[in-house]
């Protein structure tokens, strides 16, 4: 008896398709099995795709991260981190510098987006960046930190509908008794900390591609606190791995601007990477000396009616001494005020009060249009510029 030929896999694999093709009913359901061959294949090949795009993109930025954090010192252009990403220092153009979109002061424990409608935040607030727009401004910074109101999409959906560049931060808001502050910061080390916000310096905020622009802290009036000198280290410490400026409200704390001098010093990180915010609450220009001295940046920020004379002499002060190079002007203003009936719309303050009355006041005393130009425009570029600032 012959025996029949041992068949190979493959060509058992073809005598079965050949005898599937003999019959018509069996073609159809290989034409169906191909068919979904080939929708697998494209499936995976487009998956493919999008992964090694990410990888890509992850990789890029990160680069990008590295060569904008060796700008300072390379003569590379400076480069500013918006929540759409980098932009050329240039490209800020006149700038507000300290301003508020939303605030939630209902406490660490119990702020986050559940407590307000975000298109109901869009719609109260957009009409007023558009404002900001329409007299002139090209970016708007808005200092408010997380635990308190920080809202990275809502913040770049409003950037992209106005065209106006804006920044959001990284950090914690240790004035108000730290009520804001979140409960694992007075636990966790203040490199803990900076772990956190360097995190989201790399990965985004809150689950968004949005990164921080800067950092922000603040010291409670009166003696100086623990768990605010901590998060001003972690600060520092965060500004060394990121480039990131630090911006602290301090208000007139003189106790508080003297520890911070002293952390900086201590932590090697040069004054030119520190904002003093809030610093005309303390009046008079002499106090201001010492951190001006230093090398700090000075934010006379709420500007408003009643503050008006002092915000006033405080610059042209600056400008008689040689420091108008270090200040930033600003409102303080806005806000939607979550927990308040339709955010308050009867309490909001809006952004122009600098281009409306200060500036042409500034130059009717003697200030020229370089001089703002200098105040609204360079000091922004080189206060928030991302660049690793050590101390000499």
């Amino acid at each position: 008896m012959a025996l029949k030929p041992r068949l190979e896999p493959r060509q058992t694999r073809v005598k079965v398709i050949e005898a599937a093709l003999s019959d018509q009913s069996d073609t159809r359901f290989w034409k169906q099995t191909k068919s979904t061959s080939v929708h697998v294949q494209q499936t995976f090949s487009a998956q493919l795709n999008i992964f090694m795009n990410r990888i890509f993109a992850v990789f890029a930025s990160a680069l990008l991260i590295q060569l904008v954090l060796l700008s300072g010192c390379s003569g590379q252009p400076l480069q500013i981190m918006t929540v759409d990403g980098f932009i050329p220092a240039e490209e800020m153009g006149r700038t507000l510098p300290h301003e508020h979109i939303l605030v939630d002061f209902g406490g660490g424990a119990m702020a986050g987006p559940h407590r307000y409608d975000a298109e109901d935040v869009y719609r109260f607030i957009f009409p007023h960046l558009q404002d900001v727009k329409k007299a002139g401004y090209a970016t708007f910074i808005e200092c408010t930190p997380a635990y308190l109101g920080r809202d990275a999409q809502l913040f770049r959906r409003l950037s992209r509908a106005t065209g106006l560049n804006l920044l959001t931060n990284t950090g914690y808001y240790g004035a108000r008794r730290d009520l804001s502050v979140p409960a694992h910061a007075f636990e966790e080390s203040a490199q803990q900390i900076a772990q956190r916000w360097i995190e989201e310096w790399r990965n985004g905020i809150d689950g968004t591609t949005v990164r921080p622009g800067f950092i922000k802290t603040a010291f409670d009036r009166g003696s100086v606190s623990k768990i605010d000198v901590k998060l001003f280290e972690a600060a520092a410490i965060t500004h060394l791995a990121t480039g990131l400026t630090i911006a602290t409200h301090t208000v007139d704390n003189l106790a508080a601007v003297e520890t911070q001098l002293e952390t900086l010093k201590q932590t090697g990180v040069s004054p030119s990477a520190w904002i003093w915010v809030h610093a005309n609450r303390v009046g008079s220009f002499d106090g201001l000396l010492p951190a001006l001295k230093a090398g700090a940046w000075i934010s006379l920020d709420g500007v408003r009616d009643s503050t008006f004379q002092i915000h006033l002499d405080l610059i042209l002060e600056a400008k008689r001494q040689g420091y108008l190079s270090q200040i930033l002007v600003s409102h303080d203003a806005g806000w939607y005020r979550v927990g308040e009936p339709k955010g308050s719309p009867e309490r909001f303050r809006n952004y122009l009060h600098v281009t409306e009355k200060l500036i042409p006041t500034l130059l009717e005393q003697g200030l020229t249009p370089e001089d703002i130009h200098q105040l609204e425009t360079i000091n922004p570029q080189q206060a928030f510029a991302v660049r690793i600032r050590k101390s000499e």
